[in-house]
């Protein structure tokens, strides 16, 4: 541990006294700048040099006074010389320099005045020698004392990975793999890590590795095993002739230099990435993201997209401050705003937080406890400072808070023995600030405590048995995110035996087993769970599998929700996802919160909410479950025409124009072809439409009846029996729903991008493909609601998705949309002109497709003008005061979905109770 700040400042005090002749010479600036570390309790030959040779941007050799790598660069000047001149002096130098050896910090001395250039903040500060005592926080990186602002995007975390990531290939190379690689690897990156920060002696494992072993790497290899050795004995019990170098490493127990690894032989590159590691700044990396950083460097593939594999701090954040940390911070507040008992309340405050509980079932490399327990060490820290400012007595003061109250499960051994590591990482980050803080000491070695993380599948452990729901005050974390479609046999095995007989869960995402588990492991208790999860969950059809279960069966409430936001990094190869956070428990709560989102890759607005239902909307807990038939009085809806046909029904552009060609007077059986691409991108296809055409005409065709019986041999050839039976019937459409009437076409699936889904009307002659809808019998008005911002509202929320698009639903969507209800004639017509007007907007670009119509970079001003008057004519049919915000929107749907499906729902229960009564 860094001695404290009160012996630092006397020090600095003595130093003063010492140094304030003014006769001082230049040739005592060695002597000065040995007593100026010895503040700190620093030895400067550890860490610095004198006069280090560097050749400068004229190709002339200079020397810097006081080099420390990567660190510090120090120019010292006789008294009273130009302190600018000095500082341009060691700025030159920066051109002979490495990259890791530039320094983070530079400063010119002239013995009377300092002048410390931070160049990571670009900041200066300038005071003279009798000021030092008073500014000796500015160095505490000398001691060990850094803040650090750990951007979880930044630069330096792809950099180390890619440091780590050359070690890794260099000893995978070689032939040292799997378990043992991994374990010297974690090793090795907590060597240089508490190498920067003060959990060892500044740089005594870089030293070590740099003198003590022989520059071909022959030996390095036996010099780690001793040190690893070392590390793990106490040291009362080392041997008494033990190397003075290898005396120097502490204890540190914790089972991390327990287990014996066979020896690794390095040759003189493998050294070289080794000290090129050792020399990176590993203070500049966040324990949050330590571990998913270093599971990252194990996998080449995961190396380069570092960023898509660890949750962000800031949106650990999002989760744990509505969960407990807002409320926590809330309560602090008012205890010091007491006028009496203040320091009763600080102290059972303070008790309390020592005896929370925190459980992450899918804790991966340990990053949602790293960062709880980061900011309940701060509170507690502030808690501490309270008391100490009020009774001014250091010896009452003690930290109660350790990482022994943090509980993990993860499946992967490697990232469970990751996670603790990471915690005594960032318990000692937490020790070095509350030093700083009040001066407390709390020694951070040996590792007495730990983290309690099983390596195991969440899924089939019982979670009581693992930590008892009465000792866990909140549940959190962020559990995989697997679609069903991407989902293994045993993973969907796993689902279906967690969701029991649950009907259709087979369509539910991976993350849907933790919600369940979690809701049955809080049955009975006031605990409090949230997760991050894909927004899936709180859309389309798995809403009302997921939902219906965990409220009817376990009587869930949100509590607080962050509607869909894109999480994503600023690295290589980043995956954008969309993600939801959804705080729950088995108790309702008065107070709600909704986190909602104006540009998903922006920061929220905080709304209060009466309610939150599954759709993450401020309403009844409604679920919009799957539908034959539309709530409202509209037309039916049904997919388009499939034709399994192997494709020989149907003609691109090319195949027609050659099929015309051989077959002239064949053009009468050819129709276009739509589907949800040739919709939208204007694409030319054609089908084969042999409806009710003379067998004998078709016959006359040799190219009709070569294509009719590779149509026939491809059903035959399926194993499936419904399409072996089509095989009778080769000519036409597997599925017809083709009527000879005008019809409205909506795309099965659309871009995200867009702020409407291109919908359109289809002459009777144009066939619609099954990745479309069709609706027949449909007005202008239908058109005009189906193309309006409210029917969107709708669709955002109730929809499924594929990858991000919409995936529009004919028995989720459109069957359960609340239309207007009742308006009047000239709200219809209002609809309907408007409408028509969009149409007739679009028809001015007839070289435009439907993507280039509704791009939101291209979409032409007299579009966004016409369907603006469409949005507002709408809006009316539903209420005469328009809708402000998306928000608005959905609140009024939820509410009249909840008044048309009620005598819905009242109905089905009569007609069950006469049936019974029948029988």
């Amino acid at each position: 541990m860094p001695i404290s700040w009160n012996e630092i400042k006397h020090r600095a005090m003595d130093f003063s006294r010492d140094w304030e002749n003014e006769n001082r010479e230049r040739s005592e600036a060695q002597s000065f700048w040995n007593a100026f570390f010895n503040i700190f309790g620093i030895t400067r030959r550890r860490v610095a040099s004198f006069e280090e040779p560097v050749k400068k941007v004229d190709d002339n050799y200079g020397f810097i006074d006081l080099f420390w790598k990567g660190m510090l660069l120090v120019e010292h000047k006789s008294r009273g010389e130009n302190l600018n001149k000095a500082y341009s002096q060691a700025l030159n130098y920066f051109s002979g320099l490495k990259e890791h050896e530039l320094p983070k910090y530079v400063l010119v001395s002239d013995f009377a005045r300092f002048r410390l250039y931070n160049l990571d903040d670009n900041t200066q500060n300038e005071f003279n020698l009798a000021q030092l005592h008073n500014n000796v926080s500015l160095f505490g990186f000398i001691a060990g004392y850094t803040k650090k602002k750990y951007k979880e995007e930044s630069p330096v975390n792809i950099k180390a990975a890619e440091q780590m990531g050359r070690l890794h290939d260099e000893l995978l190379e070689s032939g040292y793999t799997g378990h043992e690689l991994e374990v010297l690897l974690m090793r090795m990156l907590f060597c240089m890590f508490a190498d920067d920060t003060a959990i060892f002696d500044k740089n005594i494992f870089t030293d070590y590795i740099r003198d003590k072993t022989n520059e071909d790497g022959s030996d390095l290899g036996t010099h780690l095993t001793s040190i690893f050795q070392t590390l793990n004995t106490e040291i009362a019990d080392r041997q008494k002739n033990i190397d003075e170098s290898l005396n120097d490493f502490p204890y540190v127990n914790g089972g991390l230099f327990e287990e014996n690894l066979r020896t690794v032989y390095f040759n003189s590159r493998m050294r070289g990435v080794l000290l090129e590691c050792c020399d990176f700044e590993w203070s500049n990396i966040s324990p949050a993201i330590f571990g998913s950083m270093f599971q990252s460097v194990m996998n080449t593939k995961q190396r380069r997209e570092i960023g898509a594999h660890y949750t962000t701090e800031k949106n650990i954040l999002k989760l744990i401050e509505p969960l407990f940390l807002d409320d926590l911070r809330t309560e602090f507040e008012h205890i010091k705003n007491l006028k009496s008992g203040k320091d009763k309340r600080l102290t059972e405050f303070h008790k309390k937080l020592a005896n929370l509980k925190f459980f992450d079932p899918a804790c991966g490399c340990g990053n949602f406890l790293v960062v709880t327990y980061r900011e309940l060490r701060r509170l507690e820290i502030e808690i501490l400072k309270q008391i100490h400012r009020r009774q001014h007595v250091m010896g009452e003061l003690l930290s109660l808070i350790n990482v022994e109250q943090f509980h993990g499960i993860e499946i992967e051994e490697f990232p469970a023995r990751i996670a603790e590591t990471a915690m005594w990482l960032v318990d000692h980050q937490m020790n070095v600030e509350l030093s700083v803080a009040i001066d407390l000491q709390r020694p951070s070695l040996p590792l007495i405590k730990s983290a309690h993380i099983l390596n195991d599948n969440a899924l089939q452990v019982d979670w009581e048995e693992f930590t008892p729901k009465e000792e866990i005050n909140y549940i959190l974390g962020n559990p995989p995110f697997i679609g069903s479609k991407f989902q293994d046999t045993k993973q969907r095995d796993e689902i279906k035996q967690i969701f029991d007989s649950v009907k259709g869960c087979g369509v539910l995402d991976y993350v849907s087993a933790w919600y369940l588990k979690a809701a049955q492991y809080i049955q009975g208790t006031q605990k409090k769970v949230a997760f991050v999860s894909t927004n899936s969950i709180t859309m389309g059809e798995q809403v009302g599998i997921l939902w219906n279960e965990l409220f009817n069966k376990y009587n869930i409430k949100i509590h607080f929700a962050h509607r869909t936001f894109s999480w994503s990094s600023e690295a290589k190869g980043k995956a954008a996802v969309h993600v939801v956070i959804i705080g729950f428990a088995a108790f309702d709560a008065e107070e709600k919160t909704i986190f909602e989102y104006e540009d998903i890759k922006g920061e929220p607005h905080q709304v209060l909410a009466k309610n939150i239902n599954p759709y993450l909307v401020d309403s009844d807990d409604v679920i919009v479950g799957s539908r034959s038939n539309p709530i409202s009085n509209v037309p039916q809806i049904r997919f388009g025409n499939q034709p399994i046909d192997g494709g020989h029904l149907l003609l691109d552009e090319h195949e027609k124009s050659e099929f015309l060609k051989r077959n002239s007077s064949a053009e009468k059986f050819l129709r276009k072809y739509v589907g949800s691409r040739e919709l939208i991108n204007n694409i030319q296809r054609w089908c084969l439409w042999l409806k009710n055409v003379n067998p004998r005409e078709l016959r006359e065709y040799p190219d009709i009846v070569k294509r009719l019986e590779m149509v026939r041999e491809f059903r035959l050839s399926s194993p499936r029996k419904v399409t072996n039976e089509l095989a009778t019937c080769p000519s036409l459409f597997a599925y017809i729903s083709h009527t000879e009437k005008k019809y409205i076409i909506i795309p099965s699936v659309s871009s995200e991008r867009r702020q409407y889904i291109p919908i359109g009307f289809m002459p009777p002659n144009v066939i619609a493909s099954n990745l479309c809808l069709i609706i027949t019998d449909a007005t202008l008005y239908h058109f005009g609601v189906l193309t309006s911002q409210m029917h969107m509202a709708w669709v955002k929320y109730t929809c499924g998705r594929l990858k991000s698009d919409y995936r529009y639903s004919n028995n989720i969507v459109y069957n359960n949309y609340p239309w207007p209800k009742n308006p009047t004639s000239k709200q219809m017509s209002a609809v309907e002109s408007t409408a028509q007007a969009v149409l007739n907007t679009r028809k001015k670009y007839p070289d435009s497709s439907l993507a280039d119509l509704y791009d939101p970079l291209t979409m032409p001003p007299d579009l966004v003008k016409t369907h603006n008057a469409l949005d507002s004519a709408v809006d009316k049919c539903y209420r005469p005061i328009a809708f402000k915000t998306e928000t608005e929107r959905l609140e009024y749907l939820f509410t009249l979905y909840s008044q048309y499906t009620q005598p819905l729902i009242l109905n089905k229960k009569t007609k069950k109770k006469k049936q019974s009564k029948r029988i």
